[in-house]
């Protein structure tokens, strides 16, 4: 396959090539054609002038040999006859008198109008252009003056303007074809790069970048590029965390699901410590359970639509949500105070949103100081539902707002997987809003609490 400057070179390199053949053919039918018209109206001048020596009657031989004398200084071959068919002792060539004289022509010449002709004469082995004009005396044709000229000086004269033209042309389209190279080098450099720079992605250098050298559509391709491979690379490294994160947090349930059912096999356990063994193995492969459900959650492609929801009145299943945690609540003796809008109504998935509703209130409850409260409140901006979700405990520190919905992220670093979660709750949260066509945001302070905004369009009939 031919490289893409190549074939660009080779376009430009005919359509010059095109265009200097175009010119030459031009330049020479224009040059031929005005020199022939310019050589013809000269010819019927000089014929017109010396017709004016004619007075009438029978051509004379005066006449005669006054235009011989004035051909005899003219660079045009001109003869006068009393009859055109003495022509043919006259000229160098022989003459056809009815193809020069037909009915048309006499007509032509009885009427005082000249008779023009161009045609090839083997004697000349050129083209001659000649032109008749008449001697008439009362609607009689008394004689003819005929003056000609051979085409093949004007021809001989353009032959040498050709010979400079194709030297010219072919020197043009060396240097024109050269540079044109030279600049689609330089011009498609940047592609070659940005070329190489995809092979290497191929292969699985996603730290590859290239140099963004001008603003013009290569420039913009390149810069598109590095985004892309930037974002291949975040892909790329955020799949192996992923994969890292999930091993690892699907270790410890497994040691301890392995390590006590071996100890229970092995009769290591007695009586007293076999039950809270068991315990321990239920709890932790309800953990395992709850860890792959949720890694499946991440991992699927949701693809209905909102079109497919459900309405929901948005007040019941707030409260729905609330019943389910309350004795999580009731543990640490937290009040939740409500203040919904009976009215409102969105469109969405019951049970993905209730899934929603539990998680964020669970984690107010889980970061709230025993003895708190949690305010729970529905509104209505324009055509959306507002749900905000409030509480007065531990905060969140500035810097770690932001990554609060990654993957398995966590505030306090140090905090076990047993008492902290999975770090994918949020993200969960963050992709049900968004399959919903909704919004979350979170607002925090350390110590004194947190508030998440969550928006969800209403249905068109609510409000």
């Amino acid at each position: 396959m031919k490289k893409l400057s190549s074939k660009i070179w080779l376009l430009i390199v005919l359509f010059l090539s095109a265009t200097v053949v175009f010119m030459y053919i031009f330049t020479n039918f224009l040059y031929e054609q005005l020199y022939v018209e310019d050589t013809k109206t000269t010819m019927i001048e000089v014929g017109e002038k010396l017709q004016t020596k004619y007075t009438g009657g029978k051509v004379t031989d005066e006449l005669i040999a006054e235009i011989d004398a004035y051909a005899a200084y003219s660079n045009l071959e001109i003869f006068a006859v009393r009859n055109p068919r003495e022509l043919s002792a006259c000229v160098p060539f022989d003459i056809d008198y009815d193809a020069l004289i037909g009915v048309d022509e006499r007509q032509q010449l009885l009427q005082g109008k000249a008779v023009t002709k161009i045609g090839y004469e083997e004697r000349f082995e050129r083209q001659i252009i000649s032109v008749i004009l008449p001697f008439t005396d009362q609607n009689r044709l008394e004689g003819i003056i005929y003056v000609y000229y051979p085409l093949a000086k004007i021809s001989e004269l353009a032959q040498q303007e050709v010979i400079l033209l194709v030297t010219g042309a072919v020197m043009f389209l060396l240097v024109a074809a050269f540079f044109v190279y030279y600049g689609m080098g330089k011009i498609l450099q940047p592609l070659a790069k940005l070329q190489r720079a995809v092979g290497k992605m191929t292969k699985g250098h996603y730290e590859t970048r290239v140099e963004v050298t001008s603003k013009d559509e290569i420039g913009s391709l390149s810069a598109a590029f590095n985004q892309m491979a930037a974002a291949i690379q975040r892909e790329d490294e955020a799949q192996k965390s992923f994969l890292a994160t999930v091993s690892h947090e699907l270790r410890t349930p497994i040691s301890y699901v392995k390590g006590y059912s071996e100890a229970i096999q092995n009769g290591l356990v007695d009586a007293q410590q076999k039950e809270e063994a068991v315990q321990i193995i239920a709890k932790e492969a309800a953990r395992m359970e709850r860890l792959t459900n949720e890694f499946m959650q991440l991992a699927r492609k949701d693809e209905m639509t909102v079109s497919e929801y459900d309405p929901l009145v948005l007040a019941e299943s707030l409260r729905d949500a609330i019943c389910l945690v309350s004795q999580q609540a009731m543990n640490k003796q937290i009040q939740i105070k409500q203040n919904f809008d009976e009215e409102l109504i969105v469109i969405g998935d019951e049970q993905k949103l209730k899934q929603v509703w539990i998680n964020v209130i669970e984690n107010a409850i889980r970061y709230s100081h025993e003895h708190a409260q949690i305010i729970m409140t529905t509104s209505q901006l324009d055509k959306e539902a507002v749900i905000t979700i409030q509480d007065f405990g531990i905060g969140i520190p500035e810097e770690d707002v932001p990554h609060v919905t990654e993957r398995f992220y966590r505030v306090n670093k140090a905090r076990s997987r047993m008492d902290g979660g999975s770090g994918l709750g949020l993200s969960i949260v963050e992709q049900i809003i968004q399959q919903h066509n909704g919004s979350l945001k979170i607002e925090s302070k350390v110590e004194q609490g947190t508030n998440v905004m969550i928006t969800l369009p209403l249905m068109e009939e609510s409000g």
